[in-house]
C-alpha cells in the first residue's frame, strides 16, 4: 500500500516497548500521524495517559468494544464506476500500536481500493432494537489511513495477536497467502451519542479513549 513499510522489523516477541513502537511506526507508516502526538513521541499515544475517563469517552470505547464488525468505505477504482465502495468488515483494536486491525483478501475490491487510495472511513453503530426508534442510535464514524505492515514484522505480529484474541476461530485464515492485515490509523472522527450529543473526535482522542483501562 502507499504507506507500506520499507523495512522489516523481525523480533521474537510482539511485546515491544513504547520507544521501539515509536521508531517502528515512524518508519513503517510515514503518512501516519501515529508517529507523533502533539509534537511528542508516539509513546505518549500508546500508554494510557488520561487521568479520568469522561462519560462520552467511556461511551465511545464501549461502543467500539461491543461491536465486532464495521462498515468500511473506500474510494472507487477502475471498473467500479464513480461510486465509492462499501463493505462490512470484522475488526480488532491493537492497543500497543493504536490502530484498527482488518484482515482482508487480496482479491477483494476494497483491498485493491485501499492500495490505490489509503484514505478510508469506518462506521460503527449500535444495533437496532425492535420497537425502538433508530434516529438516535449511537454511532461513530472514523476517518483513517490504511497501510500494510510486512509479514512477520513486529507490527504484523502485534496485529495478528490482537485479531486472533478477538476472533480465535479465524486463526487459520491468518496463514492463508492471499489474505493480509491492514492497519487503519485513526485521523479524525465524529461521535453521535444520541440526540443533541454530537462531537468531533481527533485521532489522538480516539486512541486515548480506546486505550483507557478502567480501574
Amino acid at each position: 500500500m502507499a504507506a507500506r513499510c520499507t523495512r522489516a522489523y523481525k523480533q521474537a516477541s510482539v511485546l515491544v516497548t513504547p520507544f521501539e513502537a515509536q521508531i517502528a511506526c515512524a518508519e513503517w507508516c510515514p503518512r501516519s500521524s501515529l508517529a507523533f502526538y502533539n509534537g511528542a513521541p508516539r509513546s505518549a499515544r500508546i500508554l494510557n495517559t488520561m487521568p479520568h475517563e469522561s462519560r462520552l469517552q467511556r461511551s465511545l470505547r464501549e461502543l467500539i468494544e461491543q461491536r465486532r464488525t464495521a462498515a468500511l468505505a473506500v474510494s472507487s477504482i477502475e471498473g467500479s464506476g464513480d461510486a465509492p465502495l462499501i463493505s462490512m468488515v470484522p475488526f480488532a483494536w491493537c492497543a500497543p500500536f493504536g490502530c484498527i486491525v482488518l484482515h482482508v483478501s487480496a482479491l477483494a475490491a476494497h483491498t485493491r481500493a485501499m492500495e490505490l487510495h489509503p484514505a478510508v472511513s469506518l462506521l460503527f453503530s449500535m444495533p437496532e432494537v425492535a420497537g425502538d426508534g433508530v434516529h438516535a442510535l449511537e454511532r461513530v464514524s472514523l476517518q483513517g489511513i490504511a497501510s500494510t505492515p510486512p509479514t512477520e514484522s513486529v507490527l504484523w505480529a502485534g496485529m495478528r495477536a490482537a485479531y486472533i484474541a478477538r476472533f480465535p476461530e479465524a486463526g487459520f485464515m491468518t496463514e492463508l497467502p492471499d489474505f493480509r492485515f491492514v492497519c487503519i490509523t485513526p485521523e479524525s472522527g465524529r461521535h453521535i451519542a444520541g440526540f443533541g450529543s454530537a462531537r468531533d473526535v481527533s485521532g489522538n482522542d480516539f486512541v486515548a479513549a480506546m486505550n483507557f483501562k478502567p480501574e
